[in-house]
């Protein structure tokens, strides 16, 4: 639950050595860029390189390269590549991955696979035909301009005039021109980290199992997941791993073992506290599925606290920034249920704050106008802020 690497960052400027650990391999890469070293003048010559080489490349031998990668994909992961993507760009996004791929340094080229990345995983615009992709669920554009506003599909929906037609429209933004002008907002923007800063450990890794020994952390900082992927990093990261050689159906696998994940087929559940089997049988009064969902959720959860107990040290604190989801009209009360639960495991808990979340910069879309009535605009109105703390001398035991 190392996420896109934040709290990483932050321990290297305060001279801490940062350990992350993360199942997602899009977050491991944006970790991995944020916190390396990098050589400014190689990255300069580097991205100078790439970008001279993919506007010189012909057309046809860009369709080429399309050709190959499509050779390469299954067929599930190609037709998600021709849903999603326009054919020229295609051609565009294989030629530039093509140069990144050659790029012999790991350092370097994880820092290029993240500009590649920005391109396609935007809130808004990217290179794709999807219309909301970054922490939604992605629709496709129905009308489909090119970079000339020329129609490439949809021409139909133009006669039939709807005040919703801007927001079913999108126009093709070119491959190469938005992979430079990010590279030279990202090279601006590089850090410049002490060169005798701790070198970070970030590595693929389970947080219902983490491999470290125990008592051997002093800080833990994390926002897990929602209760029922209420965000679904991975459903939009896929977008740009395909490209770095992962299958659709190799994501949906790692999708449906992330914590918060609807499937509850061959799920240890665990026997949970009073209040949080509460909340799960409300939900479940309403909607039985959910409440598995829930009880999964809640679950998960515990073993993550039992596993953040056992690898800190006595005395040390696990700070946990976290929002409720909303299942069938009823609040997860997730901030309520995990200090619950960390109690049981062993934990004090002295404090939890509150944060309100400002409804218009919320990663959820909420609509122009502010209704009632919407389930999207009911849920995550506030972060908790949870401070769990391994007591000196509680004994090193961890509750069942």
């Amino acid at each position: 639950m190392m996420g896109s690497g934040t709290t990483l960052v932050e321990a290297l400027l305060a001279e801490r050595k940062p350990i992350g650990f993360d199942t997602d391999p899009l977050a491991i890469r944006i970790a991995k860029a944020k916190t390396m070293d990098l050589d400014k003048p190689k990255v300069l010559e580097t991205g100078n390189a790439i970008l001279n080489s993919v506007y010189q490349r012909p057309i046809d031998q860009r369709d080429q390269l399309r050709e190959e990668y499509h050779s390469n994909w299954d067929s599930n992961t190609s037709k998600f590549v021709n849903y999603w993507f326009h054919s020229k760009t295609q051609g565009d996004l294989c030629t530039l991955m093509n140069e990144i791929r050659r790029i012999p340094d790991e350092t370097l080229r994880t820092f290029f696979e993240i500009i590649f990345s920005a391109i396609i995983i935007t809130k808004s615009g990217g290179v794709s035909v999807a219309l909301d992709l970054a922490h939604t669920r992605p629709h496709r554009a129905k009308i489909l301009h090119d970079s000339n506003g020329d129609i490439l599909w949809g021409k139909e929906k133009l006669d039939q005039p709807s005040a919703r037609l801007p927001f079913l429209s999108k126009k093709l933004r070119p491959v190469f021109d938005e992979f430079s002008n990010r590279f030279q907002r990202n090279f601006a923007n590089l850090p410049d980290l002490k060169t005798d800063h701790p070198i970070p450990e970030i590595k693929y890794g389970n947080a219902k199992n983490i491999p470290l020994a125990e008592n051997s952390i002093d800080l833990i900082v994390t926002s897990p997941p929602y209760a029922s992927n209420a965000i679904d990093y991975i459903r939009a990261h896929k977008f740009s791993l395909i490209w770095m050689g992962f299958s659709v159906n190799e994501l949906a696998q790692r999708r449906s073992r992330t914590i918060g994940g609807e499937s509850t087929a061959g799920m240890k559940f665990e026997k949970l506290p009073s209040y949080t089997r509460h909340v799960i049988q409300g939900i479940e009064d309403c909607d039985p599925k959910k409440g598995r969902v829930l009880h999964r959720y809640y679950s998960e959860m515990t073993q993550v606290l039992r596993e953040m107990y056992r690898i800190l040290k006595p005395g040390k604190v696990a700070i946990l920034v976290v929002g409720s989801s909303n299942m069938r009209g009823r609040d997860t009360e997730t901030g309520e249920c995990l200090t619950e639960i960390g109690r049981k495991i062993g934990f004090d808990v002295p404090a939890i704050g509150i944060r309100n979340i400002d409804r218009n910069r919320r990663m959820m879309p909420v609509g122009a106008k502010l209704s009632k009535d919407s389930q999207i605009q009911k849920r995550m109105h506030q972060e908790f802020v949870i401070g769990f703390l391994k007591m000196i001398g509680e004994g090193l035991g961890i509750a069942g």
